[in-house]
């Protein structure tokens, strides 16, 4: 049985075996060797009045603990027209999961829950979606087909959500290259999750049924690097039309990853584009692992040769002092070992980091026999909660096990322990194949867990509920003369402007490339002041106070509008905004009086350079003229501050 510290060292052995490197030391060559491969799902919820199907209002929003009524469901799966199951419906049915919706009157109806056929297709939501489908290029259909795509996880109440094709064949330019677009697609919202603990999930319905577009590429991304610009290129041209939501879970994307012999794995729930580089550098070497697992495991014995032995025993003969343990036998769960087979070496290879093979298995167990973390134990583990080799040594001979075997302890409730053995024995046959078709949850280190079985290929059909809706040429015509000019021009103009690169996330992701259009070319500002002014401080501001009412970004031109009809310099601008920004009904002159801000002429601030120059000299320690004269500045600053540049008051002070 092998010691804590030898699985610590075959976890950086493997670690190293695989060629894993952290992402700041991966390189173009690294995931060519590894044949990285990756896409996009990016959802945005679109800014209409109403929802998708029936006429509840979209984008209001309930606490966890606002509802009116609770429904509750069981999914259970059925035979297909071909007479098969779909694995996730098998997945989910398994789990014996309670779904609980919260319904809050103000925004849900009957629809939500299938009791009420949909009403005709949101025109606004409609109309938008078109409108960026143009944005990208793609090629609109002549008819709307509404269809339903089958969900089976209880986000949606129905267990299918309504989706129409939009748009097929586009395109959209990054900086270097340019990715394909495989469909976008206008579908509703599902419902969000308050909690998924044991056999209880929880939705709430406020956001169900919201307009919402998918966009999806193909797999042309290389890099990790690339798969983040062109999550953020698609989210910019959503947001350059004005009419999509933004804020916390208003855009999520889906993304999909593969390397040369693995398969395609969808990593759910990215919050945030900047997550997507590493999870995607990991998930990929994830899977560079996972076969390199199977190739260990292929020199030892056949899949159809393999086989599991397990027993359920009493933890407490084995006294062992460890608090999971404890707090499990005063829960009165029950306890099983499970043998693998040729598995020694393998539960503690390395996968993700920090992360073991092993927790591919506790994964599981949490998703489909829901028995919460920690729910296992292995006998390679290195952790602090590990059981002592002595323990596994005992079981090692009551499971009549070889050298080259590895062991699993499962612990839960008793009406759980039969399926979380099934499921270890599903995810160990599993590994005999590599890497097993599945979603996966992202997590903000940028690992991910398991999240459920890949859907089937066939889950959408036909919505006899909805009739086509023609799209006339006349109609799109005059939708695409309304769209705004294409992202990648708003690119090279940012560019001619001389507006540094690393701003344009923050200007394209709120929209405001119109705001600094119309700031320079309207009032004249010099275009690198007001990228500075708009892509570092305002976002500064934004990320650092609270506006007491709504803030428009208009009240940015305002501010640069008023300074340029008073006269003054437009350095006071950084002290103004942010009094504008946490205050937006304020008017402009009070501002300034709370800034105690005073009329100065060149000659009333230079006036006293030479007086303060002699009083450095008394007290000051540095008596260098770099020294002296940044002192003085540091007396006429305040005073300076919107009269007069300060650049020029330097150089004057200088040379005095």
């Amino acid at each position: 049985m092998k010691t804590k510290q030898q699985s610590k060292d075959n976890f950086a052995k493997t670690k190293k075996e695989i060629g894993y490197v952290p992402l700041h030391q991966a390189t173009p060559d690294t995931y060519h060797e590894i044949g990285f491969m990756s896409g996009l799902e990016v959802h945005q919820q679109l800014l209409t009045k109403e929802k998708l199907f029936c006429h509840c209002p979209a984008g209001i929003y309930n606490r966890d603990d606002d509802f009116d009524a609770e429904i509750i469901r069981h999914m259970r799966p059925t035979l297909s027209e071909m007479g098969e199951y779909d694995g996730t419906a098998l997945m989910e049915f398994k789990t014996r999961k309670k779904i609980i919706y919260r319904i809050n009157n103000e925004n849900a109806c009957t629809y939500e829950i299938d009791d009420t056929p949909p009403f005709p297709m949101n025109r606004e939501a409609l109309e938008i979606a078109l409108e960026i489908s143009l944005l990208c290029k793609l090629n609109i259909v002549g008819e709307v087909h509404i269809t339903r795509k089958q969900y089976l996880d209880g986000s949606i109440p129905t267990g299918f959500q309504r989706t129409a094709i939009l748009g097929t064949d586009g395109e959209i330019q990054l900086k270097n290259k340019k990715i394909r677009l495989i469909q976008l697609s206008i579908e509703e919202d599902s419902a969000r999750e308050i909690s998924d603990i044991g056999h209880t999930r929880v939705y709430k319905t406020d956001r169900l049924g919201m307009p919402l577009i998918e966009t999806v590429t193909y797999p042309d991304m290389k890099t990790p690097w690339e798969v983040r610009e062109a999550c953020d290129f698609i989210r910019f041209i959503n947001r350059s039309t004005g009419k999509v939501r933004t804020g916390i879970g208003a855009s999520r994307q889906d993304v999909n990853v593969s390397c040369k012999g693995g398969t395609r794995i969808e990593i759910k729930g990215v919050s945030h584009t900047k997550w997507i580089p590493k999870l995607t550098h990991n998930e990929v070497f994830r899977q560079w692992a996972l076969l390199r697992i199977k190739d260990k495991l292929l020199k030892h014995v056949q899949k159809e040769d393999w086989k599991i032995s397990y027993k359920e025993i009493d933890i407490q003969k084995y006294r062992l002092k460890n608090k999971i343990i404890q707090n499990a036998i005063k829960k009165n769960y029950k306890f099983a070992v499970v043998n693998l087979p040729h598995f020694g070496g393998l539960l503690s290879h390395f996968t993700q980091p920090n992360i073991p093979f092993a927790d591919e298995f506790a994964g599981r167990i949490k998703v489909i026999a829901c028995i919460e973390r920690p729910n296992m134990f292995f006998s390679e583990q290195f952790d602090e909660n590990a059981l002592p080799v002595k323990f596994w040594d005992t079981i090692k001979k009551e499971l009549k096990a070889k050298d080259e075997d590895a062991q699993i302890l499962v612990l839960g409730p008793e009406e759980d322990i039969p399926t979380a053995i099934e499921t270890v024995e599903e995810r160990a046959l599993m590994t005999f194949d590599g890497v097993p078709k599945e979603t996966r949850k992202a997590l903000e280190n940028g690992t991910t867990i398991f999240e459920r079985v890949l859907p089937g290929a066939d889950r959408m059909y036909p919505d006899t509920d909805s009739a086509p809706i023609p799209l006339e040429d006349e109609y799109i015509d005059k939708l695409a003369q309304n769209i705004p000019e294409k992202l990648i021009r708003r690119y090279e103009q940012l560019q001619k402007w001389n507006i540094p690169e690393n701003y344009y996330t923050y200007i394209f992701s709120k929209n405001l490339y119109p705001i600094i259009k119309k700031i320079i070319e309207e009032l004249g500002y010099n275009s690198r002041f007001v990228g500075k002014l708009i892509g570092q401080h305002l976002k500064y501001v934004e990320g650092h106070y609270k506006p007491d009412s709504p803030f428009n970004y208009n009240r940015v031109y305002k501010l640069l509008k008023f300074i340029k009809e008073n006269n003054l310099v437009e350095n006071i601008a950084y002290a103004m905004l942010p009094i504008a920004y946490q205050h937006p009904l304020m008017d402009f002159e009070s501002i300034l009086n709370i800034l105690n801000f005073r009329k100065r002429t060149k000659e009333e601030i230079t006036a006293p350079i030479k007086f303060l120059k002699e009083k450095y000299k008394e007290f000051g320690k540095r008596q260098t003229p770099e020294a002296i004269n940044n002192w003085v500045m540091g007396e006429l600053h305040n005073q300076a501050i919107g009269n007069m540049d300060l650049k020029e008051l330097y150089e004057i002070v200088k040379n005095i």
